[in-house]
């Protein structure tokens, strides 16, 4: 056998101890044999197998010695144990912005992470059909070179746009080009999107990174590191609801307490709160007041009140009476 094949066999057994075994599925010096004579067209014996098993102990596989009826050697600790992988399927699936065919190819990757054992648990909980999935495939590429505009300090260029009734992307502003300063990529309600600075306006702005067309990086330096150097990614998205722009104010609640949870969950465990009495309590945050925002507060009902401040108090009234408009309009045009 020649050098070459020697070294391409010792791979060939890693390859099928990490794939193919666990605690539950051993392989023995004859099986591994017969799998490398068969499959890959190596001859070995049992010694060649024990050495070259020992060899991979030592460079750092979990190697276990199996005895009894089903005497055998499986790989035991793995870089990623069943229930973190199952995290990372769980992940994946419901991911909006990963397209069904990459979500399984990337489902399968991990899958040969956990041995073919674990794979076969995995499988059975992959459910991707009738999730909501985009379609947009070159969302990859956009984060690769987004990821690479960063580590370079470099500037993006890229066309945007928005969803139309015929479930089709229209370009905005005519098609003009975007340029802008990426410094962050977010995950937010099941969306990635782009955190960045744009120099003409002279603030940060972000962009759902499934929208951005035509994208290539800039050989000029990235602006506005004045702008992030005590930038907080995490209230950033708190208070942009649903990642929509607005004016950043700092607005009191008065809430039933049973809504303690909702507030938590939507402006984290640093959120001022305060008991009113014995059923309410009193909140206050930093939010992007926008029609997202009006919209959150109308979905708990009578259970929240903005107390203020007036002028968003007043803007919310306004909102609500909009509303409520226009089903009375479409009530007379029913007469």
């Amino acid at each position: 056998m020649a050098v070459t094949d020697l070294k391409l066999r010792i791979l060939y057994l890693m390859d099928i101890m990490l794939e193919r075994t666990d605690d539950a599925h051993a392989l023995s010096a004859a099986q591994l044999i017969r799998i490398l004579e068969q499959e890959y067209s190596m001859t070995a014996d049992r010694r060649t197998i024990y050495a070259e098993l020992e060899t991979l102990e030592a460079y750092g596989l979990d190697m276990q010695k199996k005895k009894g009826k089903n005497a055998g050697y499986y790989v035991g600790e793995r870089e990623f144990e069943l229930p973190e992988l199952k995290l990372l399927v769980d992940a994946v699936q419901s991911s909006k912005f990963i397209t069904e065919n990459k979500s399984r190819e990337l489902i399968r990757k991990l899958e040969k992470l956990g041995g073919r054992g674990n794979a076969d648990i995995l499988s059975r909980q992959v459910f991707i059909l009738n999730r909501p999935k985009t379609e947009n495939e070159t969302i990859y590429y956009n984060v690769d070179d987004i990821h690479t505009a960063i580590y370079e300090n470099r500037e993006i260029t890229f066309q945007y746009a928005e969803w139309t009734v015929e479930k089709k992307l229209r370009l905005k502003k005519d098609g003009a080009m975007y340029v802008v300063s990426p410094w962050a990529l977010t995950w937010n309600a099941e969306n990635y999107y782009l955190v960045a600075y744009d120099a003409a306006a002279g603030k940060i702005k972000h962009y759902r990174v499934d929208k951005m067309l035509h994208m290539s990086v800039l050989t000029t330096e990235r602006q506005g590191k004045h702008a992030f150097e005590h930038f907080d990614l995490a209230a950033f998205a708190k208070k942009t609801f649903g990642m929509y722009g607005g004016a950043d104010v700092e607005v009191t609640f008065r809430c039933v307490r049973h809504l303690a949870g909702v507030i938590l969950d939507r402006f984290g465990q640093g959120v001022w709160m305060v008991p009113v009495d014995d059923e309410h309590f009193r909140a206050r945050a930093v939010v992007a007041v926008s029609p997202q925002f009006f919209g959150w507060v109308t979905g708990l009902g009578t259970g929240i009140q903005i107390e203020g401040p007036a002028s968003v108090r007043e803007e919310y009234q306004a909102y609500l009476r909009q509303i409520l408009e226009a089903y009375e309009e479409k009530k007379e045009q029913g007469r």
